[in-house]
């Protein structure tokens, strides 16, 4: 059974709705683009080595439209090699309606997504999610993900959707390697999904270190 990683980008208070520009996400949010100001090339490397070894996407529908648009023209420069491999492995698309599926490698996945989702594991090793926080929320609800890759941006907006929505499930993570911080402040984090749910304690119980006389 495959991987599924997903990869958001999100600020301090975990706003991580339209990142990449302002037409990104055009509901009404003030902030589309915030990622902008705050890249540096240590955040660019991480992006960069996240993607390696990945042989699927799976997009919601709006960051599918916007990547159709764009990765097929691109070819050679700092690009090249997303484009290439973005434009050779299969593309899944989880859109209540009809996708424009041009973008050779397409497939737009059925009404029970946790069943494609499923189908897709089988089929692939290292499934990859980028943006696409609808469906995000959707796979952490149904606990269908098993790597967390989490930019956290030095910044706080106070407005926007969030990572975790209400109807998130209580979910246990492991964290993979030690945090890297790049020139801008930004944080990668990498999780990956565990076991169990998470446990509760007292803080002043006497084997914690706290409140004794």
């Amino acid at each position: 059974m495959g991987l599924i990683h997903l990869e958001l980008f999100a600020t301090l208070d975990l706003v991580a709705q339209a990142p990449g520009g302002p037409d990104e996400d055009p509901e009404g949010f003030p902030y589309g683009g915030w990622q902008a100001p705050l890249l540096d090339e240590v955040s660019g490397a991480q992006v960069g080595a996240a993607y390696e070894g990945r042989d699927a996407l799976l997009l919601g529908r709006r960051t599918y439209d916007i990547f159709a648009a764009y990765w097929p023209r691109q070819s050679g420069g700092e690009d090249g090699a997303i484009a290439s491999l973005f434009n050779r492995i299969p593309k899944y698309v989880a859109s209540r309606g009809r996708a424009d599926l041009s973008w050779a490698g397409s497939t737009q996945l059925g009404p029970d997504l946790p069943a494609a989702v499923r189908e897709i594991r089988e089929r692939h090793e290292h499934i990859k999610v980028v943006g696409s926080l609808d469906l995000v929320q959707t796979l952490v609800r149904e606990r269908l993900f098993d790597r967390l890759d989490l930019w956290v941006h030095p910044i706080v907006l106070g407005v926007g959707k969030k990572v975790f929505a209400s109807g998130a499930v209580p979910t246990n993570l492991t964290l993979l390697e030690p945090p890297v911080a790049g020139g801008s402040g930004t944080v990668y984090l990498r999780y990956a999904l565990a076991d169990g749910v998470p446990g509760t304690g007292d803080m002043a119980a006497p084997d914690r270190g706290v409140g004794d006389a």
